[in-house]
């Protein structure tokens, strides 16, 4: 939870005062450390739970700032876009029944959340990237209005210097130009904080980073992104990419992203690491600054090091060192960001268990984990995890395991030996690990929104069987049955009873086009040798010049010298915007007597509608 009243670095000025904070804070840290300060003999778990708002129509509901208000509880805050929230839950000592606690709380607030929503029309859900996110969603109108995520988009743009670019390949593609941060807001997780002590933190940093690949393998359930089927955790190369920070340009760029898993193993010890974050990256928020935290720990106060945190906020590791105080007393903690939203609550206290019952249970063999590991590979199985979920292979220790194998034969019995060293209660160790286990026999989340959506796209157009998805995510979820046992779904055709059905909805994107100087009788053997009956022209920008149909074709054939496609298209052109209405698309196509309808959007084509796509609609 960062800080929210901030401000940008402008001036020479403000940047001095924040560098002069910075550096206290730093030394503040650094004598906290050498003095012996930091709380010793308990280990706290936190949790922060972020989530999507939904309308009855299964699309992002902009309400956040409404719904904050009614709910009135300083455990709730905003996020980036407006169809986000976020539960902060209190701290535990990590013992007894501590997870069975969590899930009651986390239970409890979801629930209130719930209550109130109802009342808006409303609803909650819990998902890595909400499946019906579009570009709609996407835009400046939708990010929250506070100054912290306007000075974050405006300060990261100018960094750059250019809009940011998204480009993620999987079994389909997405490639993209977006002007602002808000594609980060996309993706929602369930971060997990575990308070380690200070002389052990690197050992366990490291631990983190070994075990990263393997844990997010079987966590994955973020496998599409604008309706396309990209990465089974698709977060990790839509977050790196959506706050990239570094200008593209012909010179090989090898700073490190603000989004990063790390180049290599922490050395020395804390302090050393926030070190090589002020190192490694620009510092772009300031605030008001009331004191010195320098000569607040003189005093014998502990500093909240306000300076630090807000330069740590800006730089997204995926396992985070953290500073916080509790009771007084200084602590550290190693916060987990990898691991996704949803997509049950059952599921959601599995992952974290898992993950703290691996922290906490690390063989002794493996504290001098940089001997046994290279970075490299570990790095590469977090990748790979990512990318190929529970399909992945693991290099672990010398050769590649399946990670099925690797998780079920050597992860969880060590997961299960640190808890029940922790004095964790067995009951919640055997269910909880029994979850995650039975995920490595059945199917992660990812695997089971894969094979929903192929199974839906065959009743419905792609905006529908998103609809539909989200609808059987959620009911699920409100059954809160972990994943492993969900079955496949049945397509609900009350779906179709939308009457405000738009044309982006049901336009074909794949538009197949040509160039407005392509050889005119090249272009009519591709329309007869594709089966094509309208294909839009287009010039070198993109933009809509003209429409061959297959009345077209004759007039080609019989074209006795080479002539550009430009001389046949018909320019007087009927088109129609994404966001207009399916009923008044088919009733200008019937009015017109016209087959098709090109789809634009600030002069460009973005897709066609054809007399098969509006057959089902009704008038």
């Amino acid at each position: 939870m960062g800080e929210h009243v901030v401000k940008k670095l402008l001036s020479a000025d403000d940047r001095m005062i924040y560098t002069h904070q910075l550096l206290n804070d730093i030394a503040a840290l650094e004598k906290m450390y050498q003095e012996d300060l930091f709380e010793k003999g308990v280990m706290r778990i936190g949790a922060e739970q972020e989530l999507c708002l939904i309308n009855k129509r299964w699309y992002p509901s902009a309400t956040a700032i409404e719904l904050l208000k009614a709910l009135n509880d300083e455990h709730y805050t905003t996020e980036l876009a407006l169809y986000n929230l976020e539960v902060n839950l209190d701290p535990l000592e990590l013992t007894g029944d501590c997870f069975s606690v969590m899930k009651k709380h986390l239970h409890y607030f979801l629930e209130k959340i719930s209550r109130v929503a109802d009342k808006m029309d409303l609803k909650i859900i819990l998902t890595g990237i909400l499946p019906t996110i579009d570009t709609r969603f996407l835009t400046q109108d939708y990010m929250t209005p506070e100054l912290r995520y306007m000075a974050i988009n405006e300060s990261f743009r100018a960094l750059r210097r250019d809009d940011f670019k998204m480009h993620i390949k999987g079994v389909d593609e997405v490639d993209i130009m977006h002007k602002t941060t808000l594609f980060e807001g996309c993706n929602t997780s369930f971060q997990s904080h575990l308070q380690v002590e200070a002389s052990d933190f690197v050992n366990r940093y490291n631990w983190a980073q070994a075990i990263a690949g393997p844990v997010m393998a079987i966590c994955v359930n973020s496998p599409l992104l604008l309706g396309k089927e990209l990465w089974d955790e698709t977060r990790i190369a839509l977050f790196a990419q959506s706050v990239d920070t570094r200008a593209t340009s012909f010179k090989l760029n090898e700073r490190e992203a603000r989004v990063s898993f790390g180049e290599g193993w922490v050395k020395g010890n804390a302090v050393d690491l926030f070190k090589q974050d002020v190192v490694r990256y620009r510092s772009i928020l300031s605030t008001d600054f009331k004191s010195n935290s320098l000569q607040e720990l003189e005093r014998g106060k502990i500093p909240k090091l306000k300076a630090l945190g807000l330069h740590n906020g800006t730089i997204y590791r995926w396992n985070r060192a953290c500073y916080g105080v509790t009771n007084g007393k200084p602590h550290l903690r190693i916060e987990n960001r990898y691991i996704p939203s949803g997509p049950s609550v059952t599921d959601e206290i599995a992952n974290m268990l898992f993950w703290v019952g691996l922290m906490v249970g690390q063989p002794k063999r493996y504290e001098a984990i940089d001997e046994l590991m290279d970075f490299k590979d570990v790095k590469n199985n977090f990748i790979c995890a990512a990318r190929y979920g529970m399909g992945s292979q693991m290099y672990w220790e010398g050769r590649f395991i399946p990670t099925d194998e690797l998780i079920s034969q050597v992860l969880i019995p060590m997961a299960g030996k640190g808890l029940e060293m922790m004095k964790v209660d067995k009951k919640d160790i055997d269910f909880y690990l029994n979850v995650i286990d039975r995920r490595t026999q059945t199917h992660t989340g990812a695997r089971w929104i894969r094979n929903t959506y192929r199974r839906l796209l065959v009743d419905y157009k792609r905006v529908d069987a998103t609809r539909d998805l989200v609808r059987s995510l959620y009911e699920n979820q409100v059954r809160d049955i972990p994943v492993c046992d969900w079955k496949e779904v049945v397509s609900d055709r009350t779906l179709y009873l939308e009457e405000d059905k738009r044309v982006y909805q049901y336009m074909n994107r794949n538009v197949v086009t040509v160039h407005v100087k392509d050889n005119a009788k090249l272009v009519g053997k591709l329309m007869l040798w594709r089966n094509i009956h309208h294909m839009p022209v287009i010039d070198d920008t993109g933009e809509l010049k003209g429409l061959i149909t297959w009345t077209d074709i004759d007039a080609i054939k019989h074209e006795e010298v080479e002539v550009p496609i430009e001389k046949h298209m018909k320019t007087a052109i009927i088109t129609i915007g994404p966001s207009d209405l399916m009923h008044e698309a088919k009733q200008l196509m019937e009015d017109r007597e016209i087959g098709c309808l090109p789809v634009v959007e600030d002069d460009t084509l973005v897709g066609i509608i054809t007399r098969n796509d509006i057959k089902d609609i009704n008038n």
